[in-house]
């Protein structure tokens, strides 16, 4: 059952509609459309993976190019390995919707999510687009939310009013993501707005700063999908110019809206497919952030740690392996401590002398699991969030064209 609670806040300049097009073969929302008021600035961050849809490809194309207007989302097919006719299709509907609003093809940003390889319902998007497009709303942001699921079991959304210069600034997100998450931006699709003025340029900077530490900090199953997307916008319709805060007040604005995608990252790792742990994995004093980054990613994506959790066994080892599979500088892991929760677990290259496998075996039980990883060797730390590996993730994706 899917749990759609929170409203999100209206974000003046955005106006969204959803429908059900005929996706599935069940009805429920598939397909989105967004406007975009003038005026507005749009940044985005794309999927790294080479066999990418031809939809993140001529997004990121098109938002070299302007600030775009709409944004039109399907879920329940990928349209990626769908060769000229994958291609062409984006471009008939596409056209679709730039001849209806009077507007350049370059203008829409176009994405979609689901089954990889198969045909997309083409003429169900055309029937669509007028009917999105007379019930366009500042209040559709929950629909929204619903639409862009695939495997999710839960609507993934995050409001919050700030004040700044005197005056009130909403930002409010939405995400989805289960599974095929791994990092190399960002692994899922997210769409955040604020009312806050901002220049494209600066926007750009503030989405990659804020996605580093959010969406490329998760993994469910180490794989990254062919159609994976953030984007921030920014309508300016609040009359606050971030240009003019004061060092302060940048600061908080930004710390704000990294905290909110730290928690959207985190509701996609907690509605894993499949999950039934939430883990987070901290390694520090390391020599470079990105070292105790890729440590913490080898405990994160390793099956074994993450069945040993499912199992709820204190089978350190297996983090230990993950620790040294990693290629670093360091010869010596002498050094090195691990914890489970607050137990000291692995010192002086052997288990410590105190640990008590029962205690431990009691901690695993809980939802939310620690995993720590002391390198000492340096002062840089990384945090990393996954889940655990069960039987329903093996069931879910066994059946997921099924």
């Amino acid at each position: 059952m899917i749990n759609y609670k929170t409203k999100l806040k209206v974000i003046d300049g955005i106006k969204l509609a959803s429908i059900s097009s005929g996706m599935y073969k069940k009805k429920r929302l598939d397909l989105s459309l967004m406007e975009i008021c003038n005026g507005s600035s749009v940044a985005g961050v794309f999927t790294k993976n080479k066999a990418r849809s031809d939809t993140i490809n001529i997004s990121e194309k098109n938002l070299k190019k302007c600030n775009p207007k709409y944004i039109i989302v399907n879920s329940g097919n990928a349209n990626a390995g769908t060769g000229k006719k994958g291609f062409n299709d984006i471009i008939k509907y596409t056209k679709s919707l730039a001849n209806l609003v009077d507007c350049k093809i370059d203008d829409i940003l176009v994405f979609s999510t689901g089954v990889i390889g198969e045909k997309l319902a083409l003429n169900n998007i055309i029937k669509s687009i007028p009917i999105l497009n007379n019930n366009l709303s500042e209040t559709g942001w929950d629909s929204f939310s619903k639409a862009i699921l695939t495997t999710d079991t839960s609507s993934k959304k995050i409001s919050k009013t700030i004040i700044l210069s005197g005056a009130k600034v909403n930002i409010s997100g939405v995400t989805k993501g289960s599974g095929m998450i791994m990092p190399n931006m960002a692994t899922m699709l997210s769409f955040v707005a604020t009312d806050l003025k901002i220049s494209k340029s600066i926007l750009n900077k503030m989405l990659k700063k804020v996605t580093e530490k959010s969406f490329n900090m998760i993994s469910v199953d180490g794989e990254t999908s062919t159609n994976d997307a953030s984007i921030l916008i920014a309508t300016g319709k609040s009359n606050v110019n971030f240009n003019n805060l004061n060092k302060k007040e940048k600061h908080y604005f930004i710390n704000e809206l990294q905290n909110m995608y730290i928690k959207l990252s985190k509701k996609i790792i907690k509605d894993g497919e499949g999950a039934s742990k939430f883990i987070t994995i901290k390694v520090t004093k390391t020599k470079t952030i990105l070292e105790a980054k890729k440590i913490a990613m080898s405990i994160a994506k390793s099956p074994l740690v993450k069945t040993a959790m499912f199992a709820e066994d204190p089978n350190w080892g297996r983090i230990l392996c993950a620790v040294g599979n990693v290629d670093t500088n360091v010869k010596d892991l002498s050094k090195m401590e691990i914890y489970i929760g607050k137990f000291l677990v692995f010192k002086n290259n052997q288990l410590h002398q105190h640990y008590v496998e029962k205690e431990v075996k009691k901690y695993l039980k809980n939802k939310n699991i620690d995993i720590s990883v002391n390198y000492n060797t340096g002062k840089h730390s990384a945090v990393v969030w996954t889940s655990d590996l069960t039987y329903d993730y093996i069931k879910i994706n066994a059946e997921y064209r099924t």
